[in-house]
């Protein structure tokens, strides 16, 4: 018997953590935090665990809300075995560590007293028991190695992957984390397994949404270089608030590339961070993990200039200057939010939104508000600021729109199909496509903490 238990506080895309019982052996996957709740409310409910150690724990990405509460899980259950990539253990250790900081700081300028959840030396010693394994090599894990577990690449950031189980009844359970089938600037698109699955477990990120018909990734990065040019000929600044990991990356590349072409002045790109570190961890790993280009090294291709250190010298937004910088959502005491104050009221200057948007951040405030609209960028009051600078929203996703998922579960036939990883919306959306898609297989919406049976 298999038994599945969503230990995710809600329905929605926060701290994902499944629980897996396959015919005695105990599997975990994911222990992320939710990125808009503080303290334990953003971390998964691991009590529901229960006291016997879990066998092993498997990672997909190194996202925080795949990731970012993998210590607090080790610490409570220190005999699981620790199982991810090669890309996903380098890049989750500056991850965490970068999580440490912020959750440092949160303590004193927030006043949240459970921060920080875990500390440096607690992570440096988590790290030492992480297990990083290549994909599409079987490996045996579990109790006594009955599970046979294969990782494949996802396709989503660098080293991300997609997790095969085999329990020893030979029934198979494929959960996918967060995959992109289409090929991206950097990262190729999925290498998923297209038979052999009997449960899947399907992120649905985007299950409420499709792209237009005529959409293609190269045209929204014409346009993407189109805007650019036309800002900085007008003489304006250009900020794009970029999440640190993967979408950092590839814009990083896409800037290099329009420069070479022609296609953009060539202007300094200001760029630093937890960004930069990220991307010299691409560059390390260029030669051995997969990826469109094997051995670019960004670095090496792309001229960048570095932010000013916090305190030195203020920061301040140019004209003629890109700023490509995180965070994403332009949250408040990050680098992209202290820019967008300055550049908000510009008529020259722009924002250009390349990736989601929660409607409550400051960077969904701005995508929804209206040309000279008074905007508060500030979650605690503050200064309203009109907008008048240009706003535009790009779609270059690292997940996979609800037709290529559809597509995939049809595709794979499988008897259940488990929906994961959405807003309620989301996942209501894809429960209704793939039941029509697949009228023979049982497709589940698996409630926070309950324990059901497969």
């Amino acid at each position: 018997m298999i038994h599945f238990t969503n230990l995710s506080r809600s329905l929605e895309i926060g701290s994902n953590c499944y629980l897996l019982d396959m015919e005695g052996s105990r599997v975990i996957l994911d222990s992320g935090m939710h990125p808009k709740k503080e303290g334990s409310e953003a971390c998964p409910e691991h009590a529901l665990i229960g006291a016997a150690d879990p066998d092993a724990i498997f990672i997909t990405h190194a996202h925080l809300d795949h990731i970012g509460t993998l210590p607090l899980l080790q610490d409570r259950y220190p005999a699981a075995e620790v199982l991810m990539t090669e890309g996903t253990a380098a890049i989750g250790d500056a991850m965490l560590h970068n999580s440490v900081n912020v959750m440092t700081a949160k303590r004193t300028q927030d006043g949240i007293v459970e921060y920080p959840l875990f500390t440096h030396g607690e992570l440096q010693r988590a790290v030492r028991n992480w297990v990083p394994r290549p994909y599409n090599s079987p490996f045996r894990t579990g109790r006594g190695g009955q599970l046979l577990a294969t990782l494949y690449d996802a396709g989503h950031i660098l080293g991300s992957c997609g997790v095969m189980l085999e329990a020893p009844s030979g029934t198979t359970v494929f959960y996918t984390g967060d995959v992109q089938f289409d090929n991206q600037t950097l990262i190729e698109g999925a290498d998923f397994p297209e038979r052999g699955v009997d449960v899947l477990i399907m992120e649905c990120t985007h299950g409420a949404t499709e792209r237009a018909a005529d959409y293609t990734r190269a045209k929204e990065m014409r346009r993407f270089a189109d805007t650019i040019r036309e800002v900085l000929e007008g003489g304006g600044a250009v900020l794009i608030p970029v999440f640190a990991l993967g979408k950092s990356q590839c814009l990083l590349c896409e800037l290099g590339r329009f420069k070479k072409r022609g296609l953009i002045p060539d202007v300094p790109i200001y760029f630093g961070g937890l960004s930069s570190k990220i991307t010299a961890i691409y560059d390390k790993l260029a030669d051995s993990t997969p990826r469109l280009m094997p051995g670019y090294r960004l670095a090496e291709q792309v001229e960048t200039h570095g932010l000013p250190k916090q305190g030195r010298e203020p920061l301040v937004a140019s004209p003629g200057n890109i700023y490509l910088v995180s965070s994403g959502m332009m949250s408040e005491h990050t680098v992209s939010h202290k820019l967008a104050e300055q550049i908000i009221t510009h008529p020259r200057d722009a924002i250009l939104l390349v990736g989601y948007s929660d409607p409550e951040s400051p960077a969904g405030i701005i995508r929804a508000a209206a040309p000279g609209e008074p905007v508060q960028l500030s979650a605690k009051g503050g200064q309203k600021y009109p907008l008048n600078c240009r706003v535009e929203r790009f779609d270059f996703s690292g997940h996979a729109t609800r037709r290529a998922l559809v597509d995939y579960a049809r595709r794979l036939a499988p008897r259940k199909v488990l929906l994961v990883h959405g807003d309620a919306e989301a996942l209501e959306e894809m429960r209704r496509a793939v039941s029509a898609a697949l009228p023979q297989s049982e497709v589940i919406v698996p409630e926070p903490g309950r324990s059901m049976a497969l």
